[in-house]
Order: C-alpha cells, then structure tokens, then sequence
C-alpha cells in the first residue's frame, strides 16, 4: 500500500507543501492573494512534513496512518512514524488524508462561440486548488485545423499555471496532416486522447465518415478516442424549431436538444467503435438514454468509459426555465442539463460502476458574455463551472448519502 500511496498522494503533498513559497510567488506576480510584504519572501521553515494520525485513503482500502514527507517527496506512510525535531507536524487526527482530484474535463482560456472563458489558467487552476483539485486535463483546440498550432497556442496559454495539468487533443476537421500531426501528439508531445464533435455543426462538428478515421487513427496509434455524443444534425433541425415557435430564452435550448439525440448519438459512436474495434470515452454523460447505451455496451465487454459532469449528478433543468435571463443563462452547457430523475439515475450508474469517474466539462462565461444570446438562445455560450466545487459536491451527493465509499470517492474523482 505505501507505494501506491506514494503514487497517488504526491500530487497532492507537493503543492499542499510548496503552497508556501514557490505557489505564492506566482500568486504574488499575479497581483492576488498575497500583501506585498509577504511576496518574494525565503521560507526558513522545515522541508520536511510528518502528517500525523490520520485515516490514509486510496482507491482501494484505508488505515490509520502517518504519511512522511521530504522535499516533496512522500517516503513513508505507515503507523506511527518516529521522526527527528526539525519537521513540520500537521496532526491530522480524525481527518482523511487522500489524493488530490484530478477533473479530467476542462475548458480554460477556450475561444469558443465567439468570445472566450471568463477562466484562464491562472484563475481557473486556482479555484481548482480551493476546491480540493490538483490537477487537471484540458483541451487544446487546433488552430485553422493544425494541431500542432493549437498545443503551441495552448502551450502559451499555460505558461501562468499554478498547478499540474494535462491536454486532450481535439479533432476538429480531417485529412492527411491531421493524421500525421496525431502521431506527433501521441509519440512527441505527450498527448494520446483525441476527441470528436458529434454536435456544434458548422463550426467543431465532423461526420460520420470522418469519425470513422479518426477512430481507426486512434486505434492504429494506441490512443484513446472520446466523443461529444449530440446527433449535430437533429440539433440544427430542433434550433430551428424553437426559433419558429417564437421559443427564443434560455428554455429553447433544452428544447431543441432532448435526450433522445444524447442517446442516438452515443449508440451510434459506441457501434463504430465496436466496429474499428478500439476503446470509446463518452465524455459529459448527462442523460438516461445515454447512460443506458453505454450499460449496454459494457454489458456486453465492450470498452466504454462513461464520465458525468457534477452538473449533471446535482442539477435539473429548472433553472433554465427562471424568468430571469441572467439566471436561466447560466444554466446553459451542452449537452443540457436534464429534467429531474436523470440526476438520480446518473448518480446510481457511478455507485453501481456503469460510469467510471466525475469530471466538470468547466468552461465559464459571465453575464456579458451569456446576454450575446439575449434574444437567441443559440448565440449563449455555451458552459458551466465546478472546477471547485467537484470534489466537496460529489462527497456530499454520494458519500454522504451512502451511494459510494470513501474508496470509491478516492476512485471516482482521482485514480480513475
């Protein structure tokens, strides 16, 4: 067990460790957080950090335990650990003690329906770190079509980050240089999970043939393909609907994407993959009909992974139906979040294992920017929070309510 711990909770021990100094420098250059008379300052305390008597926590068992750090390094987690005087001592007693989350859905600093998220990677990964969240995976978005382009971008964009972080790679059109610049991703830059729009037409979404490539250049790279499961086109037709009916608030947008276009999309996704035969990540699970093509699918040994987003597992769509546009605004992501009883049947997939883990699919817009879409629902940004207040929503909604285990919190929001 110490050296899975060793493993997952360093994440977490280095920054709570390094908060201190090297993290608040960057606060400090930032113009936040910290008074001038505190910036720029050299820390003569201990490098060495004993966590005393708490209940050590990973995926798959708990104990009593001390946890022993040096230099950032964890060395020892056992009982009882005897130490020297020149150590810092947190006492830990009646606390848990686990890894740090890892939100594997994020959209920081994204240009996206013409404007871009009020989050950076500053601001964001600093909400991420008061919620509990030490790392996350966000996606770059290619630049005219390149990938390559858009990890340079996104590289840049990263450069004022104050925790660990990630990239996915999305696909956002297809030919031979992409294919060739999936291959330097996978095997030069580190990133090896590509995801496709099934929805967005006209601006991010592909077609079935394309899918068909890019999960056969998946395949033949080793990387794992995920998908926006929205059928793009019946989504056009329903915005056009609403539109025609006069339905034009924040309420037309749950209209004209119902369920049902989540499900046939996600089946569809799932048999392609089935027929490439190459592993399918379905990101922001937010539906029955969904949830239930990929229980199919993995009933029958298919490798599908499900993520839900904590909106999802909490929320229904009443607030879109607020009078207020301001409030109703705020509720608008894609796919929408649905009406009563799809929270509940989400939140038993994740305890019974037919979803895998929580993301957040964070990607926020203020006020402004949501009122572009005053008078046309399809003109609000789409996108909601919750980098900060995953993990402390998915404890309350499913430890605390006995659904799952402090194991399967530590699974679902970290190991997995």
């Amino acid at each position: 067990m110490a050296h899975f711990l060793t493993y997952l909770l360093l994440s977490f021990l280095i920054i709570y460790d390094s908060l201190g100094l090297s993290q608040s420098n960057q606060f400090c250059d930032a113009g936040v957080g910290y008074p001038e008379s505190t910036c720029g300052f050299s820390s003569s305390s201990s490098s060495k950090l004993l966590i005393k008597g708490g209940t050590v926590l990973n995926a798959h068992q708990q104990e009593v335990a001390d946890v022993y750090v040096e230099d950032g390094i964890i060395v020892a987690v056992k009982p009882n650990i005897k130490v020297d005087e020149d150590v810092t001592l947190l006492d830990a007693t009646g606390k848990y003690v686990m890894p740090g989350g890892i939100d594997p859905h994020t959209h920081l600093a994204m240009e996206f329906m013409g404007t871009e998220t009020i989050d950076d990677f500053f601001s964001g990964q600093a909400a991420a770190l008061a919620g509990g969240t030490t790392m996350h995976i966000d996606f770059v978005i290619p630049v005219n079509g390149s990938l390559v382009a858009g990890f340079e971008a996104y590289k840049k964009k990263a450069k004022k980050s104050c925790m660990n972080y990630g990239f996915h790679m999305a696909i956002t059109k297809w030919d031979e240089s992409v294919s060739r610049e999936m291959e330097i991703m996978v095997k030069e830059k580190g990133i090896n999970s590509f995801k496709f729009f099934m929805a967005y037409k006209g601006s991010l979404m592909i077609s079935d043939e394309l899918l068909l490539q890019g999960l056969e250049r998946c395949k033949s790279l080793g990387a794992l393909a995920m998908v926006h499961a929205e059928n793009g086109d019946a989504v056009f037709e329903g915005q056009k609907r609403m539109i025609d009916l006069g339905i034009t608030g924040p309420e037309g947008h749950a209209l004209s994407r119902p369920p049902v276009l989540e499900g046939e999309a996600t089946a569809r996704a799932i048999r392609l993959a089935k027929f490439v035969n190459t592993p399918l990540y379905v990101v922001h699970v937010m539906s029955i009909d969904a949830m239930e093509e990929i229980a199919r699918a993995r009933k029958s040994g298919q490798k599908v992974i499900g993520e839900p987003v904590v909106s999802g597992l909490v929320l229904n769509d009443s607030g879109l139906w607020d009078p207020d546009f301001v409030t109703a605004a705020k509720y608008v992501m894609s796919p929408p979040i649905r009406e009563s009883g799809h929270d509940k049947a989400l939140q038993a997939a994740l305890s019974t294992g037919v979803l895998q883990l929580v993301g957040t699919d964070h990607c926020t817009f203020n006020s402004t920017q949501k009122a572009f879409g005053i008078d046309d629902f399809r003109k609000i940004p789409n996108g909601v929070n919750g980098i900060e207040e995953r993990m402390h929503l998915v404890w309350d909604t499913m430890v605390e309510s006995g659904q799952i285990s402090v194991t399967d919190f530590v699974r679902i929001t970290s190991t997995e």
